[in-house]
């Protein structure tokens, strides 16, 4: 690549003054936040012109990695089916298929095949398409299911008869994917809808099936708009739920039987400032996870089914414990299975509801990502999990939970020259400035020269308390082979050190996230894993907020940069109640309305903080539909830098004009997005 003899576009400055807290900022790039205005769409069809023209010389290796990385998936392809009452449920993909297709069996898998879904089909015509869910009814009759084909996660509605094929005469237009949830009397469900301008889901509706959608009744307004809604039916079919959580402040759930669709959702705890819960209902009980009583890792309590009202009848099974997190709860008939993680890595704990003893399912590798999968039943000693690490493929097991015997159902099929013995994982601990050891999880094939001069790819999200569990991904098989190492740094943020490892990277701590990544990155440069001409970051969304914080405040430390719709106007979004999401993020960054918090985050926001100094190579990436970070902050942030920094690194910005916060939906397609990152940065080692 070379930019040489290529006009990079210019955008024109237009200076926009905002004042609060008797401090101006003053905004040259402010009108780009206009879709509609045709100057704005010019200027983005110049750097995605002026990113392809630099980029060209990388076309043929851009196919060539496409290729290889498509050549390693398996075309025909077939989940794991689940059984769910009379019916066993999968999904599949047919050779050449870009999207799923949905099917069931009744009774046994010889029996013939239904297909509910076809995604194929389903797409035809559209630049962008996603399934939102499906959910059936209680007599296996009706589909409910929703589509996006915008890429803004407005999701419609529809329903379909499975014994004639036909669909109903009714759609729902911007509801909620996936928070669907049928009454028992099969004609009647339940489904969020969602504020057009905020995107938030704020209301419950209830519908029933053959009637005018303009007759659906409001069942439940969220009136505070920094909580987020969910919908949906618990594993024992007894209760319909709507929850509104505040992240990391307080949660609420309300409940209504569902063989009562037309009775009044009653809350199982009213909603307190500080107290958050999660439940799951099990005969004349609930189990309830919770941080009730300064418990900060969660503990697990029971409540009999009528008496939620009053916290003093909860009652206390697992203890909080310091050093571990209680991320989740699935409740089976004779067996209880906890997610638990401690020391960055994720636990399985069966506890025998007969006789109270317990294990922990033994994985054998120092880094890895394990989870609960769908288990529908509640009669059956059998778990299903998955698992995955660095070198393996995604699996699926199911597990005896009395023999302790786990029987590999699937590991995902890597084609043409693959073997996991070929390649390493290891867990390393950095030292943080403040003395805190920060986990990293590193990956490379066997022959990694830890000399320093081999190049490296590291990357974070660390925001949300989203943990980033060592996973297994064929596609960056295409960079090991080349030679790079590939490290997660498990920074603060995340929640894999437990609770208190995100509360200490958000807020007034939100500087622990970049400073971890950081001291991580000069940790591998120290240890030889890398050196500073050789090390490339890569995060986004969130993770791309670090990758504009980490470069404003050491961009000596990376050769480039892929951000990907990256969250870097943090003030400006976070004044702006009208931009989706915005209400609903105060309690993670702050409200810059406030002066302590306007201070702070003025003060590391990447876009605020764009000096004249020299900047690694980058390239960012973005879409016009882009719900959760609008596409104009990375504009606004690559017209900035454009025209302060000091360097001759490229510089570029790919803009989708199709598609939104996830890119490009297809199984396949997406894959060209990464060809195109990997070319970026294996074109400059």
């Amino acid at each position: 690549m070379n930019i040489q003899g290529i006009p990079a576009p210019k955008a024109p400055i237009k200076p926009y003054p905002m004042t609060i807290h008797e401090d101006t900022r003053v905004d040259n790039y402010y009108w780009l936040n206009d879709r509609e205005n045709p100057e704005v769409i010019t200027y983005l069809e110049a750097e995605n012109a002026y990113t392809e023209m630099v980029m060209s010389p990388t076309k043929a290796f851009q196919e060539e990695l496409f290729e290889e990385m498509k050549g390693r998936i398996k075309e025909q392809d077939e989940s794991v089916p689940y059984r769910d009452g009379e019916y066993y449920y999968y999904s599949k993909y047919i050779e050449g298929g870009e999207y799923p297709l949905y099917c069931r069996k009744k009774h046994s898998m010889d029996a013939d095949e239904e297909v509910l879904l076809d995604g194929n089909a389903l797409a035809e015509g559209h630049d962008y398409f996603s399934i939102g869910g499906y959910d059936i009814s209680d007599n296996d009759q009706i589909l409910a299911y929703s589509i996006d084909t915008i890429s803004r996660r407005n999701y419609t509605l529809y329903f379909k008869n499975l014994q004639t094929g036909e669909l109903y005469t009714e759609t729902i237009e911007n509801t909620e994917g996936g928070a669907y949830a049928w009454a028992a009397d099969n004609q009647t469900i339940f489904y969020l809808q969602r504020d057009p301008q905020t995107l938030l889901a704020s209301k419950v509706y209830r519908h029933k099936l053959g009637t005018s959608v303009s007759e659906d009744v409001l069942v439940y307004t969220e009136e505070d708009p920094q909580f987020y809604m969910g919908l949906g039916r618990m594993k024992s079919k007894k209760y319909i739920v709507s929850v509104s959580d505040h992240n990391g402040v307080s949660t609420e759930y309300r409940l209504l039987e569902a063989s009562n669709p037309d009775g009044e959702f009653k809350a199982f705890y009213p909603r307190q400032h500080g107290l958050q819960y999660s439940i799951e209902h099990f005969e004349d009980k609930f189990y309830i996870r919770t941080n009730a009583g300064d418990a900060t890792n969660f503990k697990l309590m029971e409540v009999p089914e009528n008496e939620s009202y009053n916290i003093e009848n909860w009652k206390e099974v697992i203890a909080h414990r310091e050093d571990t997190y209680l991320e989740g709860i699935d409740v089976f008939r004779r067996h209880l299975v906890l997610t638990e993680r401690s020391n960055a890595l994720i636990h399985l704990r069966v506890i025998d509801q007969r006789t109270q003893k317990e294990h922990y399912l033994n994985f054998g590798e120092p880094a890895y990502d394990a989870g609960v999968g769908y288990n529908p039943n509640f009669d059956t000693d059998l778990l299903r999990f998955h698992y995955t690490s660095l070198t393996t493929p995604s699996s699926v097991f199911d597990y005896n939970m009395d023999t302790q015997e786990k029987t590999l159902m699937k590991e995902q099929e890597v084609l043409g020259v693959f073997n996991k013995e070929d390649y390493q994982t290891e867990r390393l601990f950095a030292t943080a400035r403040d003395g805190v050891q920060v986990p990293i999880s590193i990956v490379y094939k066997k022959g990694f020269k830890k000399d320093g001069s081999q190049p490296l790819l590291q990357y974070a999200y660390g925001s949300y308390g989203y943990s980033i569990d060592p996973y297994f991904s064929a596609a960056r098989l295409s960079l090991l082979d080349r030679g790079f190492a590939f490290a997660i740094a498990h920074i603060r943020g995340g929640q894999e050190m437990g609770r208190p490892w995100y509360e200490n990277g958000k807020m007034l701590q939100k500087k622990n996230t970049f400073f971890d990544f950081i001291d991580v990155s000069e940790y591998l440069i120290q240890e030889k894993w890398t050196s500073k001409d050789k090390l490339f970051a890569n995060g986004g969304s969130a993770g791309g907020l670090l990758m504009g914080a980490i470069i404003n405040y050491r961009p000596d430390l990376y050769k480039g940069i892929l951000a990907a719709v990256p969250f870097v106007d943090v003030v400006t979004t976070m004044l702006d109640e009208t931009i989706p999401l915005t209400t609903g993020e105060w309690e993670e960054w702050g409200n810059p309305k406030e002066k302590v918090y306007y201070d702070y985050m003025k003060s590391y926001s990447p876009y605020d903080n764009v000096v004249a100094q020299d900047y690694p190579n980058m390239l960012v990436t973005t879409g016009l539909h882009d719900s959760q970070v609008q596409y104009w902050e990375p504009a606004k942030w690559v017209a900035k830098l454009r025209e302060l920094k000091t360097d001759n690194n490229i510089l570029l910005m790919h803009c989708d004009m199709s598609t939104g916060h996830g890119g490009a939906s297809g199984r396949f397609q997406r894959f060209k997005e990464v060809a195109r990152d990997y070319a970026f940065v294996l074109s400059l080692v």
